[in-house]
């Protein structure tokens, strides 16, 4: 992703949260130290206006910080939860790193919220995944998204 989205700091936390955790796999450092560090080098306005290099500019920090620490705290059952809607004999581990990334923050986000509603946090979860792939990645992340809202927020998917 290159370009900022202008004037959404919601988007930008998602997406800052998504390198983060990808970040925090691939370096083997805790999701609270990777928070830290994106905290004080990448997130606002000494961040820049580029994703380039994990850098995001207009990021709500709060949000941010939930679900990083969310993800990073509840791993285990967020990866046993996402594992249940990937196909047989498919481990969670043998998905790209990034769109693994990408359904552990958003189930992290699912999981213990009732805001914003399910169909908003896939919204935004399927424009991050459009930004980071241009393959059959995306409507993946779509199945696998809409699987994990109506399961962790049933309610919302009812009558």
């Amino acid at each position: 992703m290159s370009q900022a989205p202008k004037g959404r700091p919601r988007t930008g936390a998602r997406v800052a949260a998504v390198q983060a955790l990808f970040q925090s796999e691939a370096s083997g450092e805790s999701a609270e130290t990777v928070m830290n560090q994106f905290l004080r080098h990448r997130i606002g306005p000494q961040a820049g206006e580029s994703f380039d290099d994990g850098r995001v500019a207009e990021a709500d920090s709060a949000l941010f910080i939930s679900i990083v620490k969310k993800a990073g705290t509840h791993s285990v059952d967020l990866d046993a939860i996402i594992s249940t809607h990937l196909a047989a004999g498919w481990p969670i581990t043998k998905l790209d790193p990034v769109l693994r990334a990408l359904l552990r923050a958003a189930a992290a986000e699912l999981r213990d919220g009732k805001e914003p509603p399910a169909r908003v946090i896939i919204r935004e979860y399927l424009d991050i995944a459009h930004g980071f792939f241009t393959g059959e990645e995306p409507r993946f992340a779509a199945g696998v998204l809409d699987a994990l809202a109506r399961t962790l927020r049933p309610s919302e998917f009812t009558g």
